[in-house]
């Protein structure tokens, strides 16, 4: 985790490591030993599908303590996310989760004005429910660190100017999630101008803990409506945690080629009940 960001600047995958420059990492005890934080993702590729869905659907998958976020009343949003690492800390691995939503806890009466923060995509607050990677480390370091729904199985996820696409494994080697889609128009944007912010709540070892997530986006691309989107639902955890948010439609596709991370480790707070 005491990485060289010089060593790292040399590889040609990545992009530009002065993002990381300005973030120190600090040595943390953990569950599993001592580390550093952030966690650092030099180059990475993602994809969100956001869709609309019943909140009752919602609030029976969710903690009593969190609240989905809601469009309008009786309807909120569920998501599913691909991420493609090619370059960080533990090595190259791939994941994806299936999430929801959520406004931020001890967030008070301002619903209106976390739906339009978490639509600009400056500050998005979520509960996980499945999140299965393809290595090892990156389930032990989720699991027994982060608290997350994390497993192995085989996930293939290509990113590129034209096309992303992805799929995931269920644990007998048939399909459990699949995703097909042009890629849209990618915009470019100056490291540092546009940093976005995800709050992941997790629950381990007896207490609430907040996981913050620093995006750099250096390209991204967005369709409202998209479909082209074919996503396609097989036999596993992913489908099924998905199926039971009961998804109405497709709101918006996001997928960004080219983008750097810094992963916190989880910070314990308290939650009224």
């Amino acid at each position: 985790m005491n990485t060289d960001l010089d060593e790292v600047a040399r590889d040609p995958r990545v992009p530009d490591v002065s993002f990381f420059r300005q973030l120190p990492k600090t040595a943390v005890e953990t569950p599993i030993g001592p580390t550093l934080t952030p966690n650092f993702y030099y180059r990475v590729s993602t994809a969100r599908l956001t869709m609309l869905a019943p909140t009752e659907a919602l609030r029976a998958r969710l903690p009593r303590v969190l609240s989905p976020l809601e469009v309008v009343p009786g309807l909120g949003l569920a998501a599913v996310m691909f991420y493609r690492y090619d370059v960080c800390d533990i090595d190259f691995y791939t994941e994806v989760a299936v999430g929801i939503p959520v406004k931020p806890a001890r967030h008070g009466p301002l619903g209106g004005i976390d739906l339009a923060a978490s639509l600009k995509n400056e500050h998005l607050h979520a509960y996980v429910l499945s999140l299965p990677v393809n290595t090892e480390i990156a389930r032990i370091r989720g699991h027994d660190a982060y608290g997350l729904p994390k497993w192995v199985t085989d996930i293939d996820i290509h990113i590129d100017q034209r096309r992303t696409a992805a799929q995931v494994a269920n644990d007998a080697g048939g399909l459990d999630l699949a995703l097909s889609v042009v890629t849209p128009p990618q915009k470019q944007f100056a490291n540092g101008q546009r940093v976005s912010s995800l709050t992941t709540y997790t629950h381990f070892r007896g207490a609430w803990h907040e996981v913050i997530n620093q995006t750099n986006i250096l390209s991204m691309g967005s369709q409202f409506s998209p479909r082209d989107a074919h996503l396609h639902l097989g036999r596993g955890r992913l489908s099924d945690d998905l199926r039971s948010l009961k998804p109405l439609r497709t709101l918006s596709l996001d997928v960004s080629t080219s983008s750097q991370i810094a992963l916190n480790m989880p910070i314990p707070f308290s939650v009224s009940r």
